[in-house]
C-alpha cells in the first residue's frame, strides 16, 4: 500500500464546468506526537467552506442560463416566529410551484433552497455588542430577519412565481389583472431573476447569498438533482512534478493540453509545510464536449468504428461467453 502519493480528483459539474484538486495524501502515522485538536471555530469555518463549495458544484451541475433565482421575504403580518414555521411556509410554496409546473409545462421542479435567519438570542447579543455564535439551528427557536433564496429550473414565468408567494388561492384567469394582483394576500417581498452564470458558473450568486457573515444559513434541495461526477487518479502526478509546476504557476497552456476542451479559469497553488504543494483548478468547457470523452482524431475514430462494425457481434458473443 502506498503511503505517500499525489491524488488528482476531478469533479465534473455537468458538461460545462470542471474542478480539479491535486493534493498530497500521506498515510504515515505520527508516532510520538499528539494530534492537535482543531479549534471549534476553525472547524466551523472549514465546514462552511466545504458546504459552500458543494452548493456551487451541485448548482453548476443542475442549473444554467435561463433558469431562475427567487428571493423571498416576509412582511410584518406574516412573519414566522420559528424556523419550523418558515420551513412549513416555504415548502407549501414549493409544492404549489411543483403542481403548476407539472400541469402547465409538463416539467418536474428542481430546486435548491437557502434559508437565512438570525436566532433571537443572537440578535440580542449583537445589540449588546457581543460576539455571538451562529451555529444554532433549533427549529423551534425564535428567529428574526428570516428570508429565503431559491434556485430553480425554468417552466413558470417570473411574474407568476412572484404572485404565488401568497396565501391567496390564485385565480389564473385574473392573474394578469394588476388590480387582482394587488388584492392577493402576499406573504412579503418576492423578486425573481434569470440566472446569469459567469466563468465560474453561479459562484458569484452564491457569494451574494452568503454575504452576511453573522447569522445562520440552512440549505436543502429537491431529490431529483444530478450529482457532480467525481473521478480520482493516484498515478498521474508525483511530488516532484507538482513542485516543478509550482515554479510556473501561471502556465495555462499546460492545463489546456492536459484537460483538452477546457479553459482554465483559476489556478490556485497552496503550500503546506508538512505535506508540500497542492493545486486547485477551476475550468470551463468552451468546446462543448461531453465530460470524460476520449479526444481522438477523426481518422482514428472512423478506423475504430469500422473495426467495431466488422467484429461487433463476434466480440460481443465472446465477451458474454467468457462472463
Amino acid at each position: 500500500m502506498r503511503r505517500n502519493f499525489v491524488r488528482e480528483k476531478k469533479i465534473f459539474c455537468g458538461e460545462k464546468y470542471l474542478e480539479v484538486d491535486i493534493v498530497p495524501v500521506t498515510n504515515i502515522p505520527q508516532t510520538g506526537r499528539k494530534k492537535k485538536k482543531e479549534s471549534s471555530q476553525k472547524q466551523k469555518n472549514l465546514n462552511e467552506k466545504n458546504s459552500r463549495r458543494r452548493f456551487v458544484q451541485t448548482a453548476n451541475t443542475n442549473f444554467d442560463e435561463g433558469d431562475l433565482h427567487l428571493s423571498l421575504t416576509y412582511n410584518e403580518r406574516h412573519l414566522p416566529h420559528t424556523l419550523k414555521d418558515a420551513e412549513k411556509e416555504v415548502h407549501n410554496f414549493l409544492n404549489k410551484v411543483k403542481r403548476k409546473m407539472r400541469k402547465d409545462a409538463g416539467l418536474e421542479l428542481r430546486y435548491m433552497l437557502v434559508t437565512e435567519y438570525t436566532p433571537e438570542n443572537v440578535q440580542e447579543e449583537r445589540e449588546n455588542e457581543k460576539d455571538p455564535e451562529t451555529d444554532r439551528g433549533d427549529r423551534n427557536e425564535k428567529v428574526v430577519r428570516i428570508h429565503h433564496h431559491i434556485i430553480l429550473n425554468k417552466g413558470i414565468s417570473r411574474d407568476d412565481l412572484e404572485l404565488m408567494w401568497s396565501h391567496t388561492k390564485i385565480n389564473w384567469k385574473k392573474a394578469q389583472d394588476p388590480e387582482y394582483r394587488k388584492e392577493t394576500d402576499s406573504l412579503g417581498y418576492a423578486n425573481c431573476d434569470r440566472l446569469q452564470p459567469g466563468e465560474n458558473g453561479i459562484e458569484a450568486l452564491v457569494k451574494y447569498i452568503n454575504k452576511r457573515k453573522k447569522g445562520c444559513k440552512k440549505w436543502s434541495c429537491s431529490r431529483n438533482l444530478k450529482k457532480p461526477v467525481i473521478r480520482k487518479n493516484d498515478h498521474r502526478f508525483s511530488f516532484r512534478k507538482i513542485r516543478k509546476l509550482a515554479e510556473t504557476p501561471e502556465d495555462r497552456e499546460y492545463w489546456r493540453n492536459l484537460y483538452k476542451g477546457y479553459e482554465p479559469v483559476s489556478i490556485n497553488f497552496q503550500y503546506n509545510e508538512n505535506t508540500g504543494w497542492s493545486i486547485y483548478l477551476k475550468l470551463k468547457n468552451h468546446a462543448g464536449r461531453k465530460p470524460g470523452r476520449k479526444y481522438e482524431s477523426r481518422e482514428k475514430r472512423e478506423k475504430h468504428g469500422k473495426r467495431r462494425e466488422m467484429n461487433g457481434n463476434d466480440s460481443g458473443a465472446d465477451r458474454c461467453g467468457r462472463a
